[in-house]
C-alpha cells in the first residue's frame, strides 16, 4: 500500500516572520498525525529555517530547484551538495514554471533529476500538459515523453527513489482544477507506462498531483486509486487549508 505524500511548494513566497508562524502551525497540526507523508519546498534563503524548525518533526523539508552541476564557476546556481547541508530529503526537478518560464528542457530536467538522485536526494519529478496541449488531445503523448528522458537515460529502475508529480498546466494558480476523474485518467497512464518497464517500480511509486488543490477538493482527488497525495502551491502557505489538505491524505 503505498503512503500518500503531501508536499507545499512555497514557490517564491515567504519571510522569516510568516515563515515562522506557518511552520509551527503546520508542526502543531500534524502531531501526531500517522499513514501519511508531508513536505514543505522552500526557497533557498529559507532552508535553515525550515531545518531549524521542522527537525524534530515527522515533516520534511526540501528545495523547488538545483543545479544539474556538482560544483564550479556557476554563478547563482545551487548544488545537490548544498541542499543537503541544510537537511533536505526532497527536491522539485521540472516544475512547469521553471520549464516554461527558464527554458529548462526536458534533458536539462533529466539532468538535474540525476543530479539530485547521486546526492541522496528524493527528486518530485514534475510532469504535464498546458492547456492547448490538453485540447489538441496530446496529453499522454506529452507526459510520456517527459517521462521517457528520464527513463530513458536512467532506467526506469530510477524511479523506485523518485516521486512523480502530475500537473496540469492549465490547473496551476489558475483556481481551474482537473476533475478527479480527468487526473485519475493521466495518473493511470503515467502508473500504466511504468508498469509495462517495471510492474513493481509502478506499483510502488507515488504520483501526486498538482493543480489548484485545497482542502474542499482534497479528499475527492485523493480518493482516486491512482492519485497518491499532492504537490500543493497557493494552499500550502495557508496553514489551515494545508492542514485540512494533509489530513485529507490520511483517510
Amino acid at each position: 500500500m503505498r503512503e500518500k505524500l503531501v508536499a507545499g511548494n512555497w514557490k517564491m513566497n515567504g519571510g522569516l516572520a510568516q515563515n515562522k508562524a506557518l511552520l509551527e502551525a503546520v508542526v502543531a497540526g500534524m502531531a501526531g498525525v500517522q499513514g501519511m507523508g508531508c513536505a514543505v519546498c522552500v526557497p533557498y534563503p529559507y532552508l535553515f529555517q525550515a531545518q531549524s524548525s521542522l527537525k524534530d518533526s515527522a515533516i520534511a523539508w526540501g528545495a523547488q530547484n538545483l543545479s544539474q552541476h556538482d560544483k564550479g564557476a556557476f554563478t547563482g546556481e545551487v548544488s545537490a551538495a548544498m541542499l543537503l547541508d541544510f537537511g533536505c530529503k526532497y527536491v522539485l526537478v521540472g516544475h512547469s514554471e521553471r520549464r516554461a518560464i527558464y527554458g529548462e528542457d526536458d534533458a536539462t530536467v533529466a539532468l538535474k533529476f540525476e543530479a539530485a538522485q547521486k546526492a541522496g536526494l528524493t527528486p518530485i519529478l514534475c510532469v504535464g500538459e498546458s492547456l492547448e496541449e490538453r485540447e489538441s488531445g496530446v496529453t499522454e503523448a506529452v507526459v510520456a515523453r517527459q517521462l521517457d528522458a528520464v527513463t530513458g537515460k536512467f532506467g526506469v529502475a530510477a524511479l523506485s527513489k523518485a516521486v512523480v508529480a502530475y500537473e496540469p498546466v492549465w490547473a496551476i494558480g489558475t483556481g481551474k482544477t482537473a476533475s478527479p476523474e480527468q487526473a485519475q485518467a493521466v495518473h493511470a497512464f503515467i502508473r500504466g507506462k511504468i508498469a509495462t518497464q517495471s510492474k513493481a517500480v509502478a506499483d510502488g511509486l507515488v504520483i501526486q498531483y498538482g493543480g489548484s488543490v485545497k482542502g474542499s477538493n482534497a479528499a475527492e482527488l485523493f480518493g482516486m486509486p491512482d492519485i497518491d497525495g499532492g504537490l500543493i502551491g497557493g494552499a500550502s502557505l495557508d496553514a489551515q487549508e494545508f492542514l485540512a489538505i494533509c489530513h485529507a491524505a490520511k483517510r
